[in-house]
């Protein structure tokens, strides 16, 4: 089988040309490359799927406090709020939202995740999955399968452009986190590849140039609320690629502007907490907060 990560037209037409999902012939390639069954293989991920749905209940706690103490307890907000009957966005997206911040809060107080594709970035997409899981009562069979189309869609990414916010800012973490859990949920919902390229290219269009500007130069502000709006985005994408509305812009072209914008973006935008809102004046404040005057 030529299944190989370098882009997602020729990735998804393999999938499209063997009329299977793409997470089947990812978990069968992976099976073969690193010489163990298939049933090994997709053990290894129902145990990070594992941790992700373990991460959720005490990333809600509201006593939880990061390590600098900058952050935590939103988590509980939100879950409180999704479950008041007041949600504006009802329990699909208030619940990914709430999802997403536990699993990000969570991570800032030291507690174990799954970076997907980041530590930055780890809420995304397991509460886009979770929160679907839950709402349309799927098994976890499915929802396991659908990360290793997400994985595949991470190693294109990475090997074209980045998922890293020190060398392209935070579109390389939350963006491609998002793009990810998009095509998951694509997946999920029976769409078709070419349904998932689309999926892809408008998460990552909605979100390039996005810089990483982390106050304190912390893994919190605003890295947690991105998490939440990442999943929201892509639900969005999912949603749009479901309905049949097509990316005017191919999936791989978009990585390569997402790759280009990445090239030119200032360091100071990038992971270092010297621009953006690590530059601002209640940024700086936080900095000192924690870690005293320079």
């Amino acid at each position: 089988m030529d299944l190989n990560y370098n882009s997602m037209a020729d990735l998804l037409s393999v999938a499209d040309q063997n009329g299977g999902r793409l997470s089947s012939l990812v978990l069968s390639q992976q099976a073969e490359q690193m010489e163990l069954s298939e049933a090994e293989i997709y053990e290894k991920m129902r145990e990070n799927y594992q941790v992700m749905a373990s991460s959720i209940a005490p990333g809600c706690n509201p006593e939880l406090k990061s390590t600098s103490g900058l952050t935590g307890g939103d988590a509980f907000k939100m879950q409180t709020f999704s479950t008041s009957g007041h949600s504006l966005t009802g329990p699909m997206i208030s619940g990914a939202l709430y999802r997403a911040l536990a699993v990000s809060e969570l991570n800032a107080s030291m507690g174990r995740i799954v970076a997907a594709p980041t530590a930055g970035s780890c809420g995304i997409v397991p509460a886009a999955v979770l929160t679907l899981q839950e709402e349309r009562k799927l098994s976890e069979k499915e929802c396991v399968m659908s990360l290793f189309t997400a994985s595949a869609i991470g190693m294109v990414i990475a090997n074209n452009a980045s998922l890293a916010g020190a060398q392209g800012g935070c579109q390389a973490e939350c963006g491609s986190a998002s793009a990810m859990a998009a095509a998951a949920l694509v997946e999920l919902c029976g769409g078709s590849p070419a349904m998932i390229d689309s999926a892809v290219a408008i998460a990552l269009k909605n979100v390039l140039g996005l810089v990483c500007d982390p106050v304190a130069g912390l893994v919190e502000i605003p890295c947690i609320k991105r998490n939440a709006s990442g999943v929201a985005g892509a639900f969005v994408a999912a949603e749009l690629a479901l309905a049949g509305i097509k990316s005017a812009i191919p999936a791989d072209e978009v990585i390569w502007a997402m790759k280009k914008v990445g090239d030119v973006m200032p360091a100071a935008l990038k992971e270092t907490a010297e621009g953006g809102l690590a530059a601002t004046p209640t940024g700086r404040k936080l900095f000192e907060k924690v870690f005293g005057e320079k």
